[in-house]
């Protein structure tokens, strides 16, 4: 089983980005859930959203602690939540971010493998809103390889139909080939 935890704002996607990537794994004949786990939370307010994924039926029904993978859609979280708390020795981080990998490292658990982008600028340019939820999947499948880029199309096209799918898709290629690892 792997287990991801993302963490977001109210209205930047982490809660789309969950669900896309659950519907994903689903294409490819794996198990999936997507949830996400906020209360009376405004837009803006600090998020969590869980993708768990195996090959067989998935039974557990709780939130995501011991995550392989996090993925931070927004890097001012860094300065208020753990965001690698629970993260498992090796796991990765996908952090939407303009710094580097010297930048950052410095910053976190050494045993961390890290992918950044720049996702929200990628998202302003393309889709002309700063709203990342399908173009951070490019990262996380860069890095991670978790599903296959052609198994998002279907769950993309869904939720956002031709058009939107199309600009989306854009961001999520840009953002895939545009992260850097380290």
């Amino acid at each position: 089983m792997i287990e991801i935890r993302f963490h977001g704002r109210g209205g930047q996607g982490a809660v789309t980005s969950c669900e896309i990537l659950s519907m994903a794994i689903i294409e490819e004949g794996r198990f999936a859930q997507g949830f996400a786990s906020f209360g009376p939370e405004r837009r803006g307010a600090p998020v969590l959203a869980f993708v768990r994924a195996g090959q067989e039926a998935l039974k557990l029904r709780e939130q995501v602690y011991n995550p392989d993978y996090v993925v931070v859609l927004d890097p001012t979280l860094l300065r208020i939540v753990d965001v690698t708390s629970g993260l498992k020795e090796g796991g990765w981080l996908i952090l939407n971010t303009k710094k580097s990998i010297e930048d950052t490292r410095p910053k976190l658990r050494a045993d961390l493998k890290l992918a950044l982008v720049d996702a929200t600028g990628i998202s302003r340019r393309v889709l002309n809103a700063p709203i990342v939820s399908v173009s951070i999947l490019g990262a996380l499948i860069r890095a991670t390889g978790i599903v296959d880029l052609k198994s998002l199309e279907k769950p993309v096209l869904r939720r956002f139909g031709t058009l939107l799918a199309r600009r989306n898709t854009e961001a999520l290629m840009e953002t895939y080939w545009q992260t850097i690892m380290g």
